[in-house]
C-alpha cells in the first residue's frame, strides 16, 4: 500500500512538470509571433511585374496602283487635226474591234471646247473632239476604262466602204480632257428575233416585235453603236413627222446616200416596217420612235443577227 502511494505521487509531480513545460513554450511562441521581424513573414508581397509597353504596328495606307495605261500631261496643239464629225473620214483611227462587247455604262465628252483623241496611249493626237457640234456625236459611250484613259467609240469613219472598213469608229481619250457621266439604258436589236428593247439594269422596255431593216445588199451594220443625234425633219415625208434617231455607225457597203457623202444608220417611223425592205435604217412606228428618242445621247445601241 505505502509503495504505491510514492509512486502516484511522483508521477503527479512529473506531470505538473510537464504542463508547466509546455506551459512556457506556448508562451514563447506567443511572444515570438506577435513580435515583429524579417525572419518570420508569413507571404512575401511579390514584387511588381514590369510589363512591357507593345506599341500596335500601323500598317500604311497602300497607294493604289495605277490600271491601264501610263498617264499623259502633255499640252498638245489641236489646231491642225481634224475633228471627229458624222462627216470625218480619219484613216489614223481604228475600227471597233470587238463589235459584240460589253459597254461600260459611262459616257465622255470634252471639257473644254476641244479634246485630243488618240489612236492609242502614248502615242501622239491624231483627231480631236469638239465639245459641242451642230449634228452632236460629241457624247461618247466608253468601251473601255482606266485610271488615265478611256477608249470610246466615235462618229465618223475609217473608210468608205469602195476604199476600205467603214465600220464603227472609235479612239482612245484621256480622262483629265473629259468629263465622264453614268448610263443607264441600252438599246438591244434582234435582227433574228425582231426585236427592239430598251435595257435597263434588270428591267426591259419593249420597243418593237417586228421592224424593218437592210436588205442583203445594203444590210443593217452589226454591232455595238449609239445614239448620235435626234432630228424631226419635216422634209422626209415617209416619217410622217415623227423623229429620226441617228446612230453613229453608218452603211457597210454605202459611200453616201441623198446625195450627201454620209450613209448614216438610223431607227425611224415608216409605213412599211416589216422584214428586209430598207437601205439600212431600221423601220419602227411611231410609238417606238417616241420612246428612242427620249433616251440620252450617246446611249449605247447593240445590234445583233
Amino acid at each position: 500500500m505505502t509503495s504505491h502511494r510514492v509512486l502516484t505521487r511522483r508521477n503527479a509531480g512529473w506531470m505538473a512538470l510537464a504542463v508547466a513545460a509546455v506551459l512556457v513554450v506556448t508562451a514563447l511562441i506567443v511572444a515570438w509571433i506577435a513580435q515583429p521581424g524579417e525572419s518570420r513573414q508569413t507571404a512575401a508581397t511579390p514584387a511588381p511585374v514590369q510589363t512591357a509597353t507593345v506599341e500596335p504596328v500601323r500598317t500604311p495606307t497602300a497607294t493604289p496602283t495605277p490600271t491601264g495605261p501610263a498617264a499623259d500631261t502633255t499640252v498638245y496643239d489641236l489646231s491642225g487635226l481634224p475633228e471627229v464629225t458624222v462627216f470625218a473620214v480619219i484613216p489614223e483611227l481604228p475600227v471597233d474591234d470587238d463589235p459584240l462587247g460589253d459597254v461600260v455604262g459611262v459616257a465622255a465628252r470634252s471639257v473644254e471646247e476641244r479634246a485630243p483623241v488618240f489612236a492609242e496611249p502614248g502615242g501622239e493626237p491624231v483627231a480631236a473632239l469638239p465639245r459641242d457640234y451642230v449634228y452632236d456625236g460629241t457624247v461618247v459611250p466608253v468601251i473601255e476604262q482606266y485610271d488615265a484613259w478611256v477608249r470610246v467609240m466615235l462618229v465618223g469613219r475609217q473608210a468608205y466602204p469602195s476604199s476600205g472598213d467603214p465600220a464603227q469608229l472609235t479612239g482612245w481619250m484621256r480622262t483629265q480632257d473629259v468629263e465622264l457621266t453614268a448610263q443607264d439604258a441600252v438599246v438591244e436589236v434582234s435582227l433574228g428575233d425582231r426585236t427592239v428593247d430598251i435595257v435597263r439594269g434588270d428591267r426591259r422596255e419593249s420597243v418593237a416585235t417586228d421592224f424593218g431593216y437592210g436588205v442583203e445588199a445594203t444590210p443593217t451594220p452589226v454591232g455595238r453603236s449609239f445614239v448620235m443625234t435626234v432630228r424631226t425633219e419635216p422634209s422626209f415625208a415617209y416619217t410622217r413627222g415623227n423623229p429620226l434617231i441617228y446612230l453613229s455607225v453608218q452603211s457597210p457597203t454605202l459611200d453616201g446616200f441623198g446625195g450627201a457623202d454620209v450613209a448614216i444608220t438610223a431607227f425611224h417611223y415608216h409605213d412599211a416596217r416589216s422584214g428586209a425592205v430598207s437601205n439600212g435604217c431600221l423601220r419602227i412606228d411611231a410609238a417606238g420612235a417616241e420612246a428612242l428618242a427620249a433616251l440620252p445621247l450617246g446611249t449605247p445601241v447593240v445590234i445583233t443577227g
